[in-house]
């Protein structure tokens, strides 16, 4: 194995990848991974990248727009729409090289990563299979339900005075991306700062922080709207355990999506365990590889 630092365009930004290259005469396909919110190439994604390509995938993990070393304002900034489009210029990018046989692209999205490979594969017919592990399944009206309408309501009215405020001042204003405490954070509690507040998810192109509209963003997904419209084979891979995200979320999502598609459920103990804990990572892996092996 060995791997390629690369760059290429997204609607005029220049984006900053890791090209993780099997063997020779190992190839089986090639995968785009898009991962958590706030994540950069060298965490999750990453660590899946490198497996696949043990596997005999090409694989490449990238740092979207606004994030990490790619380009982009403003910095730690999640941009919904953004990031599926630079996912459909990685998939250019991907079917441009020569160790890639363009008809063998698969996407492979972990957490919220899941959300923007439906809305790209709903679309784009050029991705032959799509794999969505421990991924987030975001409806507004389910999120609301769940903050509780006045909860809801309080946090839209935070926002719409945080945007005011950089209209007026044009200043952009910052959380935390994780907080053990709570609220204000992007992913807020103890379990996402165990991974990404500690050194087992530290790395140096990831900050703590976001911007305070990059959480809107986040709850503003909608991944019902895609799934019925998804053609390519689709895998759900998700934990039993997942506090985070529900399994009964992965299963209502694997309901609603048209066939051929398959679930595999892992009894994990957390949301976590399914970014960097082989226990979980390669069974994961080995499932989707075998997946994406019979689809493509």
């Amino acid at each position: 194995m060995s791997m390629e630092k690369v760059e290429f365009g997204s609607d005029g930004y220049r984006l900053t990848g890791d090209l993780h290259l099997p063997e020779p005469g190992t190839g089986r396909g090639a995968v785009v991974l898009t991962g958590p919110f706030s994540g950069v190439r060298d965490q999750v994604t990453g660590y899946y990248a490198e497996r696949f390509a043990q596997r005999g995938y090409v694989a490449l993990a990238f740092d979207h727009r606004n994030w990490g070393d790619s380009e982009g304002e403003p910095r730690q900034h999640e941009d919904a729409s953004a990031k599926v489009s630079d996912l459909r210029n990685a998939v250019g990018f991907l079917a441009s090289r020569p160790e890639v046989d363009p008809d063998k692209i698969a996407l492979c999205g972990v957490c919220l990563g899941g959300i923007y490979s439906v809305q790209l594969a709903a679309f784009d017919p050029r991705v032959k299979a799509v794999a969505l592990i421990a991924a987030a399944y975001n409806n507004p009206a389910l999120i609301r339900d769940r903050f509780g309408a006045e909860n809801f309501a309080a946090l839209m009215a935070q926002f719409a005075q945080i945007a005011q405020r950089q209209s007026d001042t044009g200043e952009i204003e910052y959380w935390p991306a994780v907080n053990p405490e709570g609220m204000p954070a992007g992913n807020p509690g103890p379990e996402p700062f165990e991974y990404y507040g500690t050194e087992r998810g530290a790395r140096p192109g990831w900050e703590n922080r976001c911007t305070a509209l990059s959480v809107l963003q986040e709850l503003a997904l909608d991944v019902d709207s895609y799934l019925p419209l998804v053609s390519a084979p689709l895998l759900i891979v998700h934990g039993t355990g997942d506090q985070a995200i529900p399994v009964a979320d992965a299963q209502a999502a694997f309901a609603a999506a048209p066939e051929p598609k398959e679930l595999f459920l892992l009894d994990t103990g957390n949301h976590i365990e399914l970014y960097d804990d082989d226990r979980y990572v390669i069974p994961a892996i080995d499932w989707t590889v075998s997946f994406f092996d019979r689809s493509m």
